[in-house]
């Protein structure tokens, strides 16, 4: 009886932590980097999300624990869009389409931005500023650009 008694107890923990790892393993977004997209594309077209951050940028770290972490945020970036993150400071030199692209202004300011955010997410007479979300179409196409903190709430709406 008391064999039995240890054999039970030990069958409910395993239970109880394995339930518990499963919620522990939350789906997260799949961030991929420009040269994944690429070849991501050319197999499956797909809307393209980009979100261009900084690691000084605190609206974008609150936008990674609170939009980024919703539910319902995450399913939908999976089910309907490629998710590319990209650090605006970057130092990288990245080849997309066959060209390269990288940080010129090392060097000649504070913090340099990137070729690609400046490319993507630069407005006319506005100073550059983080952080930006950018959603394309299959075809590359710019759809809409938001430069400011969105909320979860925000977010489904935006990505709707």
């Amino acid at each position: 009886m008391r064999n039995f008694i240890i054999i039970f107890f030990t069958f409910l923990f395993q239970g109880i932590f394995s339930v518990t790892n499963i919620h522990a393993q939350k789906e997260q977004i799949n961030w991929i980097s420009f040269e994944q997209l690429e070849d991501s594309l050319n197999v499956k077209p797909k809307k393209i999300l980009i979100s261009f951050y900084a690691d000084w940028c605190s609206y974008c770290k609150k936008m990674d624990k609170v939009a980024y972490q919703d539910e319902k945020v995450i399913s939908m970036i999976q089910n309907d869009y490629y998710a590319v993150k990209m650090n605006a400071e970057s130092r990288d030199t990245i080849v997309f389409e066959g060209k390269k692209f990288f940080n010129e202004e090392i060097g000649k300011q504070r913090n340099p931005i990137h070729q690609i955010p400046l490319l993507l997410a630069s407005r006319k007479n506005y100073p550059f500023s983080l952080p930006v979300t950018i959603l394309l179409d299959e075809k590359f196409q710019v759809t809409k650009r938001d430069f400011r903190y969105i909320s979860a709430r925000k977010m489904v709406r935006i990505i709707k």
